[in-house]
């Protein structure tokens, strides 16, 4: 197991990096400066390098900074991307389908092979693996994001075919969210298709989109009845937010042990607002303030930041948060009024909201899907190329 994780990794890195400098081979270095975004993604990036001066544990160091060498290249290289063909478009939106169906139908081979004991591991909020390994909040995200690029492209697909497949990717794609029944992802979808609806309506599409808003409550209201394993978690939920209000403290609680790591992770930044404790040593950081505020919590309960604003300010800073914060925001300025931009809007949100809650940009999966789809809709984009400096 632990070689395949460090296999796919290296070939991730590789499709990387080989995707980039075909993009841009032909790109003088000069016209790279034009792209402010990538030059702000590069700032935040080389403060995350400079704290090895200040880290302690430098293999640790290394691990946080290599995560991030993908904001180096895939912003540089996706707006020298010619547009997307007719025929390249239905490519991606199809290719993309049949390999996250064939990722969930991994998934539910689990579920298939042992029920009880997968459904009793929900008890305790241990979800189906997934591919991703170990990362079903990655997984989940990556879904949800799919759906809105579906969406987005269903009408540009100029094949039946196409769209029969995609539609019904699609459609299993939701119902195996349900049955993994990942908050991440399940809230993402469904913050979308809330706005989705209100845009419809907005354009004078007023039943499918009251249809689409209708359609939250009433999947939430379907799966908790009939999904035993969104029900399960639906309990876990409620349970945990039944401690909470008792107080609990035990760091056994995700939702809770994430406000835990907050209140540490701000203490730590007002002890080294300027260059922080350096990006190697947060973890042992955090350990020790988990000691301080939270004793009984156990080693192996401890958590960054589950914030990726307080996670780039704990280790290298308020200033490189700052600087991190303006690259989040910035894509905003491409926004015009059009259709392209409301699906690029939604992602970036969906990705925001990401970043609130999770250390997204921490491992390396995260970095390669928050860039991609985003990315992926700036492309669409018909003002794109100013961006591009082109």
């Amino acid at each position: 197991m632990v070689a395949g994780f460090l296999l796919s990794r290296v070939a991730l890195s590789i499709a990387t990096f080989l995707f980039g400098m075909n993009a841009i081979r032909d790109i003088p270095p000069r016209q790279w400066l034009r792209n402010k975004w990538w030059l702000l993604g590069v700032t935040w990036v080389a403060l995350y390098a400079l704290t090895y001066f200040w880290s302690a544990d430098k293999h640790a160091w290394d691990i946080r900074w290599q995560t991030k060498l993908a904001v180096l290249l895939l912003p540089l290289a996706f707006p020298y991307l010619p547009r997307f063909t007719a025929k390249q478009l239905q490519f991606i939106t199809v290719s993309m389908g049949l390999l996250l169906l064939g990722s969930a139908i991994y998934s539910l081979s689990f579920l298939v092979t042992d029920y009880a004991g997968n459904l009793y591991k929900y008890k305790f909020s241990e979800v189906l693996p997934t591919l991703p390994k170990s990362d079903h909040v990655r997984a989940s995200l990556g879904i949800a994001l799919y759906v809105v690029w579906s969406i987005y492209a269903w009408p540009l697909l100029d094949s039946k075919r196409a769209k029969w497949v995609t539609g019904v990717c699609t459609g299993l794609l939701v119902i195996y969210m349900h049955i993994l029944a990942v908050k991440t992802g399940l809230l993402s979808l469904y913050l979308f298709l809330a706005a989705w609806g209100l845009y419809l309506a907005v354009v004078k599409k007023k039943m499918i989109g009251i249809a689409a808003i209708v359609a939250v409550p009433l999947a939430v209201l379907f799966a908790i009845r009939y999904v035993p394993t969104f029900k399960e978690r639906a309990n876990y939920i409620d349970f945990t937010y039944f401690m909470f209000k008792r107080g609990d403290i035990s760091g056994n609680y995700g939702d809770i042990n994430r406000l835990m790591s907050y209140k540490i992770s701000l203490m730590l930044i007002a002890q080294h607002p300027w260059g922080g404790t350096g990006t190697g040593d947060m973890l042992t950081e955090m350990e020790k303030g988990y000691q301080q505020l939270y004793p009984e919590v156990p080693k192996q309960a401890v958590l960054l930041p589950h914030n990726q604003f307080l996670v780039v300010a704990l280790g290298c800073g308020i200033p490189a948060m700052l600087i991190f914060a303006v690259w989040v925001f910035m894509p905003l300025a491409r926004l015009r009024r059009n259709r392209q931009s409301f699906f690029f809007f939604m992602v970036w949100l969906i990705l925001l909201l990401q970043l609130m809650i999770e250390p997204v940009l921490e491992v390396q999966i995260g970095v390669w899907v928050y860039l991609f789809f985003l990315l992926l809709h700036m492309h669409e984009l018909p003002e794109a190329r100013e961006h591009a400096g082109q």
